[in-house]
């Protein structure tokens, strides 16, 4: 699983000319699932997401995450984390999940991190999208784990 996590003032999604989701002070996260993930995962990622302190304090230092400061959440999915561009011309997805696979990890995600945090909303699954965003800082990390990860 990887996660593209990007500090903002503000985000919204727009599908078909209709505004999806917005939210104000929080975190843009684009999500993309790959072919070993599985759910459980989850806890490892969710409980980064929530705590990682990337928010700064009262003197300027990173030391706030988006639950210390109730910021909200905008989850969107974006399989093309899985492009590879190493070779020719055009990206290869062969690492990315099978698109029901990935819909229902994703949902299944989703559905975690609203469980854990409450200021959560999130774009359509497979949806042509627009995000605009205001990037805070600018201040963007990714974050992945996978099943074969270390790092826990």
């Amino acid at each position: 699983m990887r996660l593209v996590l990007q500090r903002v003032q503000q985000a919204s999604i727009t599908s078909e000319n209709k505004r999806i989701a917005e939210i104000t002070t929080g975190l843009l996260v684009f999500v993309g699932i790959g072919k070993k993930d599985t759910t459980a995962i989850f806890p490892w990622v969710i409980d980064k997401l929530i705590n990682l302190r990337i928010f700064e304090d009262e003197q300027g230092k990173m030391n706030n995450s988006v639950s210390d400061i109730q910021g909200e959440i905008l989850v969107v999915s974006q399989f093309t984390l899985y492009g590879n561009c190493l070779k020719g011309r055009r990206p290869s997805f062969i690492e990315g999940a099978p698109i029901e696979e990935a819909k229902a990890l994703y949902e299944a995600f989703v559905k975690q991190l609203k469980a854990s945090y409450q200021l959560v909303k999130e774009g359509i699954f497979q949806a042509d999208m627009q995000v605009s965003l205001i990037n805070d800082g600018p201040v963007t990390f990714i974050i992945e784990k996978n099943n074969d990860s270390k790092n826990s």
